[in-house]
């Protein structure tokens, strides 16, 4: 794995920007970006932490641009009743004036699973420019911290998941939990009557 990073650390911030692209492109199975970003900044601290974190940040957001379409064309094989669920979702972020731009921000700005949001964008087949642009300054922000950081937190990290294949399923675990989770919500009740009602969440149509 080192050896890889310091293949692509030779192209200096373009291989990283390819790196960052291909990792968020993809809904499962990949490490989180900012171990990516902290490992090449460890390998080369010569890297300036804002312009990668931007270089990163860009890169993460095309990625998940790419993730959201792949994951519009499976919305045929959603149930209706979760259709509905989703549409219910995007029609509150459309009236609010910074909805998509706040909870974009939100997962771009922490830890959780953003790859499952942008699933979750796709199969509600939200068009708002607002998602980009808060996830952007979101990671912007994030992978500023995490970069400066990097010591403190990458290193206990891949202790705890001395096998790193654990920790990206662990990773994704807790993502699909968390679709899940929101999926058994029923958010038209939960929008117009402020009353929290769990339905059983009938993802896919087979």
């Amino acid at each position: 794995m080192v050896d890889f990073f310091e293949f692509l650390g030779e192209f200096s911030y373009f291989g990283i920007f390819l790196v960052l692209i291909a990792i968020n492109a993809s809904p499962l199975l990949m490490p989180p970006s900012w171990i990516v970003l902290t490992s090449f900044y460890l390998l080369d601290p010569n890297l300036n932490v804002v312009l990668l974190s931007i270089v990163g940040a860009t890169a993460a957001t095309i990625g998940r641009f790419f993730l959201k379409k792949i994951s519009g064309l499976f919305r045929k094989f959603v149930g209706e009743e979760q259709k509905s669920n989703l549409d219910v979702i995007g029609d509150y972020l459309n009236r609010k004036k910074f909805g998509y731009v706040i909870a974009s921000f939100l997962f771009g700005a922490t830890p959780l699973p953003s790859n499952m949001l942008f699933i979750t964008y796709g199969l509600m087949r939200a068009k708002n420019v607002g998602i980009y642009v808060g996830f952007w300054f979101g990671r912007v922000l994030s992978y500023i911290v995490m970069i400066y950081f990097g010591n403190a937190v990458l290193k206990p990290f891949l202790e705890v998941f001395e096998d790193r294949l654990v920790g990206i399923l662990l990773v994704d675990g807790v993502g699909i939990l968390v679709i899940i989770f929101f999926a058994s919500i029923n958010w038209s009740i939960l929008i117009t009557k402020r009353k929290l009602k769990f339905t059983k969440p009938k993802l896919w149509r087979f």
